[in-house]
């Protein structure tokens, strides 16, 4: 089920440097970690051979972004990933107001 619009879609698109370097684990941890923080509503995430990928992270309000993006553990993450994970990244933070699909499973 979707979330109640509107809310915000939080969209990270990177190239990966070569190497993983401890990347994956972190990816987990923060993944989990971002699932405890309050206004969390979901996460998406795809990666080509290339190493390009695409990361939407969902929140309730612009707040909830905020609070996530100065959490300690993030900030690590954040800064390690400029260092070490990435050749280049682009973030984007959107609106959503309007959300639908279809599933055949349901």
């Amino acid at each position: 089920m979707e979330p109640k619009t509107p809310y915000y879609a939080v969209i990270f698109s990177a190239q990966r440097a070569e190497g993983d370097n401890g990347y994956a684990e972190m990816a987990g941890r923060m993944e989990e970690l971002a699932k405890t923080m309050p206004g969390y509503l979901g996460f998406e995430s795809a990666r080509g051979v290339d190493g390009f990928g695409i990361a939407v992270s969902y929140w309730e309000s612009e707040e909830a972004i905020a609070n996530w993006k100065k959490h300690a553990d993030h900030a690590e993450a954040q800064r390690r990933g400029r260092a070490e994970w990435y050749e280049n990244y682009e973030l984007r933070v959107a609106r959503v107001e309007r959300a639908y699909g279809m599933n055949k499973a349901r």
